[in-house]
């Protein structure tokens, strides 16, 4: 196996990942908030997020998203979406601990970005 197929599957394992989380986490808010599964709403921040992290140039090394130095989000669906995870990241450990684990595992062991490159 070449080292680019290797990387392009570690890439999609963690698209994969990060799909997964904030899917989890979009519902887990709309559950608390509007009372349904995933509301049109919620759907539409989804959609928006996938498409985000679809396109990441950070990929298969992309940091949390509050230690990302690229600010892909334009405004109004930033906002919405720190709502979201400040609402749901608590949560995520009662509904979702494999996914909590897996976060905190990349969450530590990536390294911080260095706009002088040292």
């Amino acid at each position: 196996m070449s080292i680019d197929n290797k990387e392009h599957k570690k890439s999609l394992r963690r698209e994969k990942f990060e799909k997964k989380t904030i899917k989890s986490m979009i519902e887990i808010y709309c559950k608390y908030h509007h009372k349904n599964p995933v509301c049109e709403e919620c759907n539409e921040l989804l959609e928006y997020a996938y498409k985000r992290i679809e396109k990441c140039p950070l990929m298969p090394n992309k940091p949390t998203c509050k230690n990302c130095h690229i600010h892909c989000y334009d405004k109004k669906h930033k906002e919405r979406i720190k709502t979201v995870m400040r609402f749901s990241g608590p949560k995520m450990f009662i509904h979702h601990p494999i996914l909590s684990l897996i976060y905190l595992k990349n969450k530590f062991s990536e390294k911080k970005y260095n706009p002088k490159g040292g």
